[in-house]
């Protein structure tokens, strides 16, 4: 089981999922790539983990990236210079994997 089968469990969501990565495939390139950058360091920097903060976080990305193509914007004009600071923006109030594998840690160790 992948981690997209572990997060996104049920038919409607990966239908959801599969349908942003529709919209995300026909942004202009700049776009497209920025996305699949910003989505590779959100799984390995330990991103959101809860269905609901993905889908908002990640579908509020392709409307402001959908906006930014239509205005003919740069990608760092939506996002800033410091990608990585608007990533840890995004999921400031999500429950991210990052806290997931904290609590575990700490469960574990508090049981020894």
């Amino acid at each position: 089981m992948s981690i997209f089968e572990k997060i996104i469990g049920s038919l409607d969501d990966k239908r959801e999922w599969k349908a942003m990565e529709a919209r995300a495939k026909v942004l202009p390139s700049e776009y497209h790539n920025a996305y699949q950058a910003i989505k590779k360091y959100m799984w390995t920097s330990g991103g959101p983990s809860d269905w609901n903060d993905i889908n908002r976080i990640f579908g509020g990305i392709l409307d402001l990236f959908e906006e930014g193509a239509a205005e003919s914007k740069k990608v760092t004009d939506l996002t800033g210079e410091d990608v990585a600071a608007f990533c840890a923006e995004l999921v400031k109030d999500a429950k991210t994997w990052r806290d997931k594998y904290r609590t575990k840690l700490n469960d574990t160790i508090g049981r020894g």
